[in-house]
């Protein structure tokens, strides 16, 4: 080999390397970003050891005339949060389209982010589809929140819990 193939050669794996290194630094990135978001998820979502819905079957409620408890035989991790169903059917329809099933703000009282941004947990029975979200609501101690809810403009406290919610993640 001539110096000048030789020359070629070795700027041809340099290059290569550096491709190489590129790729590896990107995949890195892209999985620590993965990770901080399943961490803000984690601090944000209305969770016990990270079970999402108090062990509800998030399908259950678009399916059912009520929401079902789920099982921790059928399972699925979704962003670093844990959701039991009644069964593997419903497992399959929620790994098909997770975000779609999640609570609308974390699964907290929607009522209560849309008044102040404040994280109020929920009674998991007491819930409304909205544009094929579920948002779920506190009731407990005669204060049902989603009667309350509805009797407010709902397009008004829909926005202000969407802009709540954006503010009061982190």
């Amino acid at each position: 080999m001539d110096k000048t193939n030789a020359v070629y050669f070795l700027l041809l794996r340099a290059a290569k390397g550096r491709v190489y290194l590129t790729i590896l630094a990107t995949i890195l990135s892209l999985s620590v970003m993965g990770q901080a978001e399943e961490a803000s998820r984690r601090r944000n979502f209305n969770t016990e050891n990270f079970v999402g819905l108090r062990e509800f079957d998030p399908v259950s409620y678009f399916k059912n005339a009520r929401p079902l408890k789920g099982n921790s035989k059928f399972y699925s991790t979704y962003k670093g949060i844990t959701y039991y169903f009644v069964n593997a059917e419903n497992v399959k329809e929620f790994e098909k389209s997770p975000a779609k099933y999640e609570p609308a703000y974390g699964g907290w009282c929607a009522y209560t982010i849309a008044l102040n941004g404040d994280r109020v947990k929920i009674n998991p029975v007491t819930y409304k589809i909205i544009n094929g979200k579920l948002h779920l609501f506190y009731n407990f101690n005669g204060d049902n929140r989603l009667l309350k809810w509805n009797a407010r403009d709902e397009k008004k406290q829909k926005a202000a819990a969407d802009k709540n919610w954006v503010a009061k993640m982190h």
